[in-house]
């Protein structure tokens, strides 16, 4: 795994214990957490804990993630990364998180274009998917405007806090990623 990728605006780099305490900020809001498969934090301890779990599914390439920076100010604005990898079948899932404050700026098209390109070209996937749920309608409308194909509804899909809940699934394909990329350079 690359442990830091750069845009012109943003760095990404492997989630570390020392990003615990910016990172409970994002995953102790309910409003941000809404959407995740995980409870709402309420001590740095779960974060510092979280990120050990997400390390340990990194070092066995099973899953990874990223802290996002911005690139200037080293302000810690999110997470990002695959929530799995399967090498088998060319194909991952990718996840993203930002501060509320952070919301509305293009910074997850952004961080998700990263994630697409790295997926792309150096790890050498075929498939992104993302799973969302029905009511996330600002991650629907980013993921479709980033060119991801809406699959279908998956009922009870993924179990929660509250239950089992339905999930939207999207997918991207190499193809259709340098396709659009090819399209891009030439405007």
């Amino acid at each position: 795994m690359k442990s830091e990728l750069l845009s012109e605006r943003i760095k990404l780099v492997q989630s570390e214990r020392k990003h615990a305490p910016a990172l409970f900020a994002f995953w102790s809001d309910p409003e941000v957490t809404r959407y995740m498969n995980i409870e709402t934090f309420s001590s740095v301890e779960e974060a510092i804990s979280m990120i050990d779990l997400l390390n340990k599914l990194a070092a066995k390439k099973q899953a990874n993630r990223y802290t996002i920076i911005m690139g200037k100010s080293e302000e810690i604005i999110g997470s990002c990364g695959f929530n799995y990898l399967d090498y088998d079948n060319e194909k991952a899932e990718v996840g993203y998180d930002l501060g509320k404050e952070y919301w509305g700026r293009g910074l997850a098209s952004e961080v998700v274009t990263m994630m697409l390109k790295y997926g792309f070209q150096e790890l050498y996937l075929n498939r992104i998917e993302a799973k969302v749920a029905p009511e996330n309608k600002r991650s629907i409308k980013l993921l479709e405007r980033l060119g991801f194909l809406y699959e279908g509804h998956l009922r009870q899909s993924e179990k929660t806090k509250e239950g089992f809940i339905d999930v939207r699934l999207y997918s991207m394909l190499k193809e259709d990623f340098l396709r659009k990329l090819e399209v891009s350079r030439q405007i």
